[in-house]
């Protein structure tokens, strides 16, 4: 009798082992499946499979994270945010979980909850450069250009050339007046890429702080050689030729805009 209990005992957890291991196959097959409809952006049918993957499996962390992802694009960004934080509540590591809730918080533009998620992100991955330029971005944001200056250098000790964090880090120093260091870290960054309209623009500007209109247009014209429509540089280019009693140029550019 007791060899037979034994056995049915055994039998039981087999049982449920297999079932458990078979609802997560599905949750992973349902999943798959909705991934592969996001990227055709069929985000409505996706969103039901992503539903039924977490009805097989509930701890399934990738599909919380691509259901998130999912939400977002919907512009549904509080059941986003509820997504990626159920990932991050079942898996405090994952870094796809804490990006999305510094994206999705960052689209809501509460710019502190997603320094608080960058900050998890750079605590995960302290080599990443990436996340150190996003946690000073968004420092930036909320005019802590300081404390922004301390993540950015943090990116340039994992690379001296990286673009991104050169012309941030030249942002913040022209936010506190210092022209001469933000265009020294400018032609950085137009050194390493020709073709960075924004460091031309933000060159300009500083060259205009210092008075230098006409070193500040021909840094504007050299920004719209790449984007001869870019209306940021042009409304720019105009307040400089204003600035040099130009007006007659300066109105031509208004007709433009």
């Amino acid at each position: 009798m007791k060899s037979i209990h034994k056995m049915l005992s055994v039998f039981i957890c087999i049982f449920v082992l297999s079932c458990s291991s078979s609802c997560q196959d599905a949750s992973v097959y349902y999943d798959n499946l909705a991934s592969k409809l996001v990227s055709a952006k069929n985000l409505s049918e996706a969103m039901h499979l992503f539903n039924k993957s977490l009805d097989q499996n509930s701890s399934n962390v990738n599909a919380w994270v691509h259901k998130g992802n999912a939400e977002k694009a919907l512009r549904d960004y509080n059941a986003s945010i509820r997504s990626f934080d159920q990932a991050s509540i079942l898996d405090s590591e994952n870094a796809p979980a804490w990006l999305g809730l510094a994206d999705t918080y960052s689209l809501k533009k509460d710019y502190t909850s997603a320094t608080a998620a960058a900050t998890e992100l750079t605590r995960i991955a302290p080599k990443n450069k990436a996340y150190w330029l996003k946690k000073g971005t968004l420092m930036q944001m909320q005019g802590h250009f300081d404390n922004a200056t301390v993540e950015l250098d943090r990116a340039l000790a994992l690379d001296a050339k990286y673009k991104d964090a050169l012309y941030r880090k030249a942002l913040s120093e022209l936010c506190a007046s210092d022209t001469n260091q933000a265009i020294e870290l400018l032609d950085q960054v137009i050194a390493l890429d020709g073709k960075h309209k924004q460091a031309y623009n933000a060159k300009a500007l500083a060259l205009q702080m210092q008075g230098n209109y006409e070193g500040a247009i021909a840094a504007y014209d050299r920004a719209l050689r790449i984007d001869a429509k870019w209306s940021v540089a042009l409304t720019n280019k105009m307040h400089a030729l204003l600035a040099m009693g130009r007006q007659k140029e300066a109105v031509n550019i208004l007709l433009r805009i």
